[in-house]
């Protein structure tokens, strides 16, 4: 027999003990863990771009390369180098794994995660659409018409349009899931309510694309993917959702710019 002041054991009571009933939380990792985040993001970042500048420097032909491959291939390195950093970097120097679990990566898609995209899809429109107009009209100055700078521009050539696509619809929304919905919230989720995970990392994930309306938009749309991958368990219906969202855009910038335009016509 136990006693009552004994703790009591639950799946993740290795890292949140609960102790006479409540369970206690380490709120200081919700500053740790995106910090290590954004550290791991904008280092990567400057490495990249600062090598490739170097290159330049000292003679390498890089000048030669169009502005899509060489875009196309700077965003593939530094999404690579960013989970490096944030993922490998603590299993290198202080052994601290992440499990496919807590990835979210325990398994394959199932047709449940792709039927469940389209819903939401819908819940990230309306859930944008409100936030937008409500932030909006407590702060006049945010410009929603602001365009976003995705890397490419003057994309005539076939080439060009399979890079951007490949770049912003397929690399883009993997990595970033991987690194947000994957590390940062399935670390968080561990140590503090599901609320204050969702938050948090919705907040970052806005903050990185720097522009207001953008950043209104892409914290809309981390809320939804965060949901989806605590109800679900998998990070599949978020990639899945990523993806859809950013093809949609693709389609816009790039194959059909007149269509927000003509929509209501």
């Amino acid at each position: 027999m136990t006693s009552s002041n004994s703790y009591k054991q639950t799946p993740d009571s290795a890292d949140n003990p609960v102790v006479s009933g409540v369970k206690k939380y380490k709120w200081w990792l919700l500053i740790a863990f995106p910090a290590w985040v954004l550290i791991g993001f904008f280092a990567a970042q400057a490495l990249v771009v600062g090598v490739w500048q170097l290159l330049y420097q000292l003679g390498a032909p890089l000048g030669q390369i169009s502005q899509s491959l060489a875009n196309a291939i700077l965003a593939t390195i530094l999404y690579i180098v960013a989970l490096l950093f944030v993922i490998g970097l603590p299993l290198l120097t202080k052994k601290i794994r992440i499990s496919r679990a807590e990835l979210g990566l325990v398994k394959l898609p199932t047709w449940t995660d792709i039927i469940i995209t389209p819903a939401g899809l819908i819940v990230y429109v309306i859930l944008s659409s409100v936030l937008m107009l409500l932030l909006t009209n407590i702060f006049p100055w945010i410009n929603i018409k602001e365009v976003q700078d995705v890397g490419f521009s003057n994309l005539s050539q076939r080439y060009e349009f399979i890079l951007a696509f490949a770049t912003l619809v397929v690399v883009a929304p993997v990595a970033e899931e991987l690194l947000f919905r994957g590390y940062l919230f399935g670390k968080l989720k561990k140590h503090v309510p599901i609320w204050a995970a969702i938050l948090v990392t919705s907040i970052i994930f806005g903050a990185v694309h720097g522009q207001w309306a953008l950043a209104i938009d892409t914290f809309a749309l981390s809320i939804i993917l965060c949901l989806l991958r605590q109800t679900t368990g998998s990070l599949w219906p978020s990639i899945l959702l990523h993806i859809t969202k950013n093809a949609i855009a693709y389609y816009i910038l790039f194959i059909n710019p007149t269509f927000l335009t003509t929509l209501g016509k």
